[in-house]
């Protein structure tokens, strides 16, 4: 049964990289708790401000701006993009440099284009700024890999949803807040439409630039520390437990980690961190700690501890099996859910126009509310899978969502509801289902080339931006058909997912992430 206490008191951690065995998220003066918050806090902001353009933009903004139909959804795929570059880069800029300073930056340099929205006046002046704010998007990879480094493998997947749920549901929080802010400012301010809505993107601007200052000031980049000295910190770790050992980081192939334990000194085809045991003259400890056995904590040495990746060494990870399946679970569910999120509002006006552009707003945001319960459930059940099924049960509760969720897309475009009730509840149904997958993905990246997680969470990122940019394209050229595309995307996801199915959830021999 779950222990209430687990959600406020001091973790136990893991020995060697000082992992948390569970979540403090009620407790921010702890130094995980901490860490948890400024994780999905940071990606919640980023979220909002990322996305504080739809909820005006199909009324207010096109308006002001005498944007066409083609005009709005090119803004949409040009923002996504943006953060598919970001996304890219930022995952080896999270092995290098450590995912704080890489989210940190990723949040200012978003900040500046949002302060900047009041300058556009033209539809190439919307392209151009929804490109730069589109930096916000990539703030996901470094969220879930500081994510990954705090947190250990029996509790990570619900970490890692939990703090992309929290994140996501900014994406809803935006169609409650951008036109609550656009009407308070035009009934309360006297402001004009053409002024109010520019007013208002300063608002996340500050939020932004407040919470990147805050993470850099208040949370570490590791458990153990310094980014640069965390090789140093799981040797003296393991020093202190009767294993002593050098940390060699040379370069080398981050794939080749087979052969661990068997390395010769003259061997530099691999970075290895090579430990030996010794007899413990006098083993220490730290409080809090989780009793592991000695094989179990050299693997954890050897096989999870980060390395800095060079091009030659990305490449193998990148093109992996095991990361295919990520990303194209990832391409559909997140995918899914980006194009998803852009049209919504504009839908629920289309099929109901009494709503309005609030009321459409307001209902579109349940969508990614939702985030906050079901992107949670989907990494809670593949951790309460794991210990019964391994990672098998893990892969297996990804493409088993990702059908139902197929089904419910498919339900909703060939029926096309126009009952209100209908509607809203089979989007809802698609939502849960949905947005599970993107918790259930992110379960498993941590076990996946956990040496090289900056990576494989850079990838897997960006294949869900990928994704959003496939369906948004899909979208723009069907006009105002959304149904068609709704059931298009649920038979591309069923396809892809089964297609997927048979490969192995991790590489054969590898040493970590089991």
């Amino acid at each position: 049964m779950f222990d209430l206490n687990l959600l406020y008191k001091a973790p136990e951690v893991n020995p060697v990289n000082r992992k948390a065995r569970s979540i403090p998220g009620l407790n921010p003066v702890n130094l995980y708790g901490r860490v948890f918050f400024f994780s999905w806090f940071g990606f919640l902001i980023a979220f909002w401000s990322w996305y504080a353009f739809p909820p005006l933009l199909y009324v207010t903004i096109a308006k002001d701006l005498n944007l066409t139909q083609a005009d709005i959804a090119n803004s949409n795929i040009i923002a996504l993009t943006a953060t598919l570059l970001v996304r890219l880069v930022a995952g080896p800029a999270c092995d290098r440099f450590g995912p704080r300073w890489t989210f940190a930056g990723c949040l200012l340099a978003g900040a500046i284009p949002t302060a900047l929205a009041g300058a556009v006046y033209s539809a190439s002046g919307l392209f151009a700024l929804r490109f730069f704010v589109g930096i916000l998007g990539g703030s996901f990879v470094p969220c879930q890999v500081w994510s990954t480094g705090f947190f250990d493998k029996n509790v990570v997947g619900t970490a890692n949803a939990l703090t992309g749920g929290f994140g996501n549901a900014g994406g809803g929080i935006t169609y409650f807040l951008m036109p609550a802010i656009f009407d308070s400012l035009v009934a309360n301010q006297g402001l004009t439409p053409h002024v109010a809505w520019r007013v208002t993107f300063i608002v996340p601007f500050i939020c932004i630039t407040v919470t990147a200052i805050g993470m850099l000031i208040l949370c570490p980049d590791t458990p153990t520390g310094k980014w640069s000295e965390r090789h140093l910190a799981v040797q003296q770790n393991l020093a202190v437990h009767g294993i002593s050992g050098a940390v060699v980081d040379v370069p080398g192939d981050l794939t080749d980690k087979s052969t661990a334990g068997t390395d010769s000194p003259s061997d530099s085809s691999e970075k290895k961190l090579g430990f030996e045991a010794v007899e413990p003259k006098q083993v220490g400890g730290f409080a809090h700690e989780v009793q592991i056995g000695e094989q179990q904590m050299l693997d954890t040495a050897r096989g999870e501890v980060v390395v800095k990746p060079t091009f030659r060494e990305a490449l193998p990870v990148i093109f992996s099996l095991q990361t295919l399946v990520l990303g194209g679970g990832y391409f559909c569910s997140f995918g899914g859910e980006l194009a998803i999120n852009s049209i919504l509002g504009s839908y629920y006006q289309k099929n109901f126009p009494t709503l309005g552009q609030t009321g459409a707003g307001n209902w579109a945001a349940m969508f990614g509310l939702l985030n906050v319960v079901f992107r949670p459930l989907g990494g809670v059940v593949s951790d309460l899978i794991y210990p019964h099924a391994g990672v098998w049960g893990k892969k297996i509760w990804i493409h088993g969502v990702a059908v139902v969720t197929g089904v419910f897309l498919i339900a909703i475009g060939l029926s096309d509801p126009k009952d209100q009730n209908t509607m809203f509840g089979l989007i809802a149904g698609m939502a849960c289902f949905l947005e599970a997958g993107n918790g259930a993905n992110f379960g498993l990246v941590p076990h996946v080339h956990p040496h090289a997680n900056g990576i494989v969470s850079g990838v897997t990122g960006a294949s869900g931006n990928l994704g959003g940019i496939v369906f948004a394209i899909i979208f723009r050229y069907n006009h105002k058909d959304y149904a068609k595309v709704f059931w298009i995307i649920g038979v591309m996801t069923i396809a892809i997912n089964l297609s997927l199915s048979w490969i192995r959830p991790i590489p054969r021999g590898q040493i970590g992430g089991r």
